[in-house]
Order: structure tokens, then sequence, then C-alpha cells
């Protein structure tokens, strides 16, 4: 028998890999699409004919409530929201509207129309803010220090609440920064390997970073959805950390990069004080002894193989743009 999956945010980073693996698996793939949506599909242009899109809004219980009766997936995977932590700021009630209440709407939605549904929503780091201990583990207490975090502390606890008060099936990913060709150039990671590529190739002689010290805990995003996929396989749901377990800081990205491209890093980095965040007090690392000893999860992609993995793109990427 076919399985069926649906993932909310299909056109992002994890929403692209994502499907990419449960096609491999044989899955029958839904990508919920908003239907004003300007998304950039390039990430899933590769895709288009394997998976099906459909219309749907996380503003709109309505909608959400159409599609899961027209799919009647077996496994939903909810990546959709307002990641850009700078952006939520700026923008806090629309990034509430999405990242947290447009998960209750899910939720309710599942729970009206496909109760039997397995539910990943995707957490995040961000929940933890500042916290009192350094690895986090699943039981750390959520300290969340932006608009975003907090968004995403609400939607982690309903997903638990639905899952302890209707029996859902029901998980919740607490994610780390990861990483891949597909991330954003607003993210620092991107912007470091596309700038080293950049200027290799005499496209650039400068990059701007901020402070060289912060230290982050990064893994591949093929890992991460792996992962997610993992969490819905087993006999009961539960919710775990997805990291690395291992910090870098951001010179040491920076001197990975640039020595992949045979560069003294020293030579063309500056410190702009526009970009600078202080060191945190405690670290953000995950421990990922929970998620190893039950599921027998690690990351496959060490942090040096995923610098270079994505130097190497933005090299291809640049050169075949620039013919």
């Amino acid at each position: 028998m076919v399985r069926s999956a649906l993932i909310t945010g299909l056109t992002g980073q994890d929403g692209s890999y994502l499907a990419e693996l449960l096609l491999e698996k044989d899955y029958k793939v839904f990508g919920l699409v908003r239907r004003s949506s300007t998304s950039n599909l390039s990430r899933i242009s590769h895709l288009a004919d394997k998976v099906k899109i459909v219309s749907g809004d996380l503003l709109d219980q309505c909608s959400l409530m159409d599609v899961i009766s027209e799919c009647q997936p077996d496994e939903i995977y909810n990546l959709a929201s307002q990641s850009y932590v700078p952006l939520s700021w700026t923008q806090p009630s629309l990034t509430a509207e999405y990242t947290a209440l447009g998960v209750s709407r899910l939720l309710d939605s599942i729970r009206r129309c496909q109760p039997a549904a397995k539910f990943y929503q995707a957490s995040s780091s961000e929940v933890f803010g500042q916290p009192d201990e350094s690895p986090q583990t699943e039981k750390t207490a959520f300290r969340p220090r932006n608009p975003y975090g907090v968004a995403k502390a609400y939607a982690h606890w309903m997903t638990v609440n639905y899952r302890q008060h209707y029996n859902l099936y029901a998980c919740c990913g607490i994610t780390y920064t990861h990483e891949s060709p597909r991330r954003g150039a607003e993210f620092v990671f991107r912007k470091i390997t596309r700038g080293a590529a950049m200027i290799k190739l005499g496209m650039a002689n400068e990059l701007k970073l901020g402070n060289l010290d912060a230290r982050r805990d990064w893994c591949h995003a093929r890992d991460a959805v792996y992962a997610m996929w993992l969490m819905l396989q087993q006999g009961r749901p539960d919710d775990y950390i997805i990291a690395s377990g291992a910090t870098h800081s951001v010179q040491e990205l920076v001197d990975c990069a640039f020595n992949y491209v045979g560069l003294n890093w020293r030579d063309y980095v500056s410190v702009d004080p526009a970009f600078y965040r202080p060191d945190e007090p405690v670290q953000l690392v995950g421990s990922i002894e929970k998620i190893n000893q039950e599921l027998h999860w690690k990351p496959a992609y060490p942090f040096e193989r995923l610098v270079s993995s994505m130097v190497d793109y933005d090299l291809k990427d640049l050169t075949d743009n620039r013919l």
C-alpha cells in the first residue's frame, strides 16, 4: 500500500529535501502552497512532475480542512513558518499568525478530518532562547528571546497538548541550525560560503561579518529531514532534539571555507558592527543522546563536508550564472 504525505513549506530548504526523501521511499507527496504565493519554486523545480501541489493557507482553517479531507495523508509535516528571526521583530503579528496560530489551525484540522494521520511539527532551538544549561536536552526549560522563538514555543506546546488531550500521533522536532546549498543567502553560513566563492572567482574582494567568536550547532538539512521522517515511523510519538551535538565558531567556518578555495580569510574578511551580535553566556548546542539512543539517528555529514559541499555549489552556481 502506497503511503501519502502532506508537506507544508514544500518550497523551502527542508521541504524540498523532505519531498526528495519521501519520493525515494515511494510515497505519494502533496505540497501545500498558498493560492497567492509568490514563493520561489526553484528548489522544487526538479520535482514538478512528481509532487502534487495543493492550495491552502495556514491563515485559513477551512482551506486546511479541505486539503486534508481531499488528500487523506498518512503523514503531515508542518515545515511552514515565518522563519527569519530578524524579520520577526519587524513583523511580530504576522510571525505569530503563521508560526504559532497556523499550527493551532492545522492541528485542529487534523483532529477533525484525519485523526489517524501522524503529524510532525518543526520546532526550533530558538525556544530555548538563553538557556540555563548547555548542551540543551528535551527537558531544558523554554526561554525564548524573540517573537519567532515565542511563536515556536506556542506551536510546540500546542502540539504536545493535542497529543495528550486528543491522543493524536503528534511529534515536535527541536531543530538546531541546519544548512545546505538550498539555504537562503541571508543566513550567515550561506553568506560565508558564497562570499568565499565570489572572492575566489574575482567577483568580490571583501566579506563583512559580525562576531567571529559566536558559536553555532550546525548540521546538514538532509540529516535533519531524515530525523523528521524517522520520528513518524515509531510506535509512539515523542519529541526529539535534532542537532549535530557540537559547536563551531563563525571563525572556524570562515577558515574552513576560505581554506577550501586556497585563500587566507584574514586578507578578505572584516568585522562590521552592523552585523555584530555579542557572545551568548550559554551556548545553544543540542544533546542528541535521546534521538541517538531511541531512534539510532546521528548526523551523516561532518562539518567539513557540509562546508565544502556548499562552497562547491556556490562556485558552480556563480560560474554558470556568469556565463
